[in-house]
């Protein structure tokens, strides 16, 4: 049996922020609420290069050890105080993801894929 653990992820794309002190309150706030989930920043609206598509706001990934990890933090009192800041000053898509574990291939996925065709 595999008990290894694959880390989880929350990504979000946010538009049209509107900095001004809500927001500044949220990002002097939110790093407290990662740390007892074991989270931290992977990538907070760093320098996009499009390559498809249209891009018109700022990524960021947080990682998490697992998805249990990554839900207790979303559903933290200490996160949940502050999600409006960021929510009510900004357009957002949010959400939370598996990742894969180590020396996952792509190939992987086609037992799954096929699966899902012969339902």
């Amino acid at each position: 049996m595999n008990t290894t653990k694959t880390p989880a992820y929350a990504v979000a794309y946010l538009r049209d922020v509107e900095f001004g002190e809500a927001i500044a309150e949220y990002l002097r706030r939110i790093d407290a609420t990662l740390a007892p989930y074991g989270g931290r920043f992977l990538v907070h609206g760093g320098r996009l290069e499009p390559l498809e598509g249209q891009w018109d706001g700022d990524l960021v990934i947080l990682e998490f050890p697992d998805g249990e990890a990554a839900r207790a933090w979303y559903d933290s009192p200490g996160y949940q105080d502050i999600l409006a800041l960021r929510t009510e000053h900004s357009r957002s898509m949010t959400t939370l993801v598996e990742g894969v574990p180590g020396g996952y291939r792509a190939d992987s996925k086609i037992a799954a894929l096929e699966a899902l065709q012969a339902r």
